[in-house]
């Protein structure tokens, strides 16, 4: 009977010692309700529940051993970009060369600037999308200048060729403004280029959304790569945050009050006075009126006094 219990309690998952100390006390032929009761005091629980009670232990899985099938990645794109707290940046080469050759020569020094500028920002995806005719040797209708820049650039996986060929001695060209939004939307990015996409616009009413918050315009000033600190207009967001995944908040700075100690305004003025810090905060009108009902409430106490025998 003792070994018959003994097995029953351990099959359910309980502690042999445990089972021993609440047989001991009861006897061998308690009942299997008042022998679990037992166990349940003490606190005993089968190992399944105290399995499920301890935190499970996270297991680092080596990147690829996953069995679940990953999504394709575009053009060549890091793993670790997602954990990235900016956003990944598509350039349109055409137009950011083009403005920085003044609408003449298609200078790829631009383009070098604008990459340089967002790798000191931090930003790891950048993709920039060129024509590839643009490859070929330059004419004089399309003048070229650092064409060298182009072939470091997609050595460096950064510069990705739109795909153009010839038919007939015709130069049949791919749309290069729908990769960029495609993969800019896709990505979850933003567009570096001063063109507005309007056909584009017109195309993908989701799109459209996406063009008008997410496109980055610039200027270049003396070979210098400058966007606007204000991409969405005044009341939008910082270039900072516009380029984050996650706006930061800025900290809450208080202003002077430009009055200063002869500020009237108490605790309703708006801005901060060093002065008041271990003060009550109090306006000049209801300083007076404190001070006016302290010799009142005084003398009224006196008047008293003389009154009363």
């Amino acid at each position: 009977v003792y070994q018959s219990k003994l097995d029953f309690f351990c099959k359910l998952g309980y502690c042999q010692q445990d089972i021993c100390k609440v047989l001991e006390n009861l006897g061998q032929e308690a009942l299997e309700d008042d022998v679990l009761k037992e166990l349940i005091r003490m606190g005993s629980k089968p190992q399944a529940l105290e399995k499920q009670a301890q935190p499970s232990q996270l297991k680092l899985v080596a990147r690829g051993s996953c069995s679940t099938t990953q999504g394709l990645k575009w053009l060549g794109e890091d793993e670790s970009d997602a954990s990235s707290s900016l956003r990944p940046i598509v350039i349109d080469g055409s137009n950011v060369a083009m403005s920085h050759g003044n609408k003449e020569v298609f200078s790829c020094w631009g383009i070098q600037l604008a990459v340089d500028w967002f790798r000191e920002r931090g930003h790891t995806y950048i993709k920039v999308f060129v024509p590839l005719w643009r490859k070929q040797p330059p004419r004089q209708d399309s003048p070229i200048a650092d064409p060298h820049i182009l072939e470091e650039l997609e050595k460096q996986s950064i510069l990705v060729y739109t795909p153009s060929r010839k038919v007939k001695g015709k130069r049949v060209v791919c749309y290069d403004d729908r990769y960029i939004v495609k993969v800019a939307y896709e990505k979850d990015g933003v567009i570096v280029s001063n063109d507005h996409y309007r056909d584009l616009q017109n195309e993908n009413p989701e799109w459209k959304w996406f063009i008008e918050q997410r496109l980055l315009m610039y200027s270049f000033v003396s070979n210098r790569f400058m966007p606007p600190d204000d991409p969405l207009g005044r009341h939008g967001p910082t270039l900072s945050n516009f380029l984050r995944k996650k706006p930061v908040l800025p900290e809450k700075k208080w202003q002077p009050c430009p009055y200063g100690k002869k500020c009237t305004y108490g605790n309703k003025c708006k801005f901060y006075h060093p002065e008041r810090l271990h003060q009550a905060q109090l306006s000049v009108a209801d300083e007076l009126r404190a001070k006016t009902k302290v010799p009142l409430a005084l003398g009224k106490e006196e008047e008293r006094c003389q009154c009363s025998p």
